[in-house]
């Protein structure tokens, strides 16, 4: 499903170049959960950005379903990401004053072609009951824990059916305890839908629930996991 081949990243700082990815070479098979870790400043929220279409490189080609999304435009990257890919984000990105339902719905009215009202609320109710927040869907974000807002946010990442979901340190913000809620609800998606599910974390403990750690440092792959990391997964 996914492929990068030698991809860089150089952001122009005045006179200055600063390269962030640095030749990244990666398969990623449709339907696995992995996780993508490293320190800070080691990329991999770069990378995430191009995994997501939200940017472009500066070099190399990117494949998902075998077209080469390097090539694309602004527009049809966001059309490619609208139709494909779901996010998840620490801060969670819901909208303060709208419902939890409505907060689901959202994403639905920018797909292309809109669906009617009633079928995109029917498909938001599948969801929250799918996360398990059927009696607090009437309720706003600051009417919620960080583990339901969480929660929303997946939800919402799922309402134009993604084949690919990318999180971005997804329990950076919750407890030990609802961190893996989380996780397992991750997990979940991966086995029961066949989501291609990719985790950016740099919590050894969040990556450890996945099936595959990719370990970046100063903007390269590394052939390992790191020191933490590996301790972790020998638990």
């Amino acid at each position: 499903m996914i492929e990068l081949r030698n991809i860089t990243k150089v952001y122009h700082l005045g006179e200055i170049d600063l390269p962030v990815l640095k030749g990244i070479s990666l398969r990623i098979e449709d339907g696995e959960f992995v996780s993508l870790t490293g320190a800070s400043g080691s990329g991999k929220s770069t990378l995430m950005n191009l995994l997501g279409c939200l940017d472009h490189p500066s070099g190399g080609d990117y494949f998902i379903d075998g077209k080469n999304v390097a090539r694309l435009n602004a527009n049809e990257r966001a059309l490619l990401r609208n139709h494909r890919i779901g996010f998840v984000f620490q801060n969670f990105n819901l909208l303060p004053r709208t419902s939890a339902l409505e907060n689901v719905m959202m994403p639905a009215y920018y797909h292309h072609p809109v669906l009617p009202t009633r079928v995109i609320r029917e498909r938001a109710l599948e969801l929250i009951r799918l996360v398990g927040l059927e009696e607090r869907m009437h309720h706003t974000p600051a009417q919620l824990s960080g583990g339901q807002q969480q929660r929303v946010a997946i939800a919402r990442s799922l309402i134009n059916n993604p084949g690919i979901l990318l999180a971005d340190e997804p329990t950076g913000n919750l407890d030990s305890t609802t961190s893996v809620e989380v996780m397992h609800m991750f997990r979940d998606l991966n086995r029961q839908k066949g989501i291609t599910v990719i985790i950016v974390t740099h919590d050894p403990k969040t990556a450890a629930f996945t099936d595959r750690a990719i370990n970046m440092v100063d903007g390269l792959i590394s052939e390992g996991v790191s020191d933490e990391l590996s301790a972790t997964l020998s638990k």
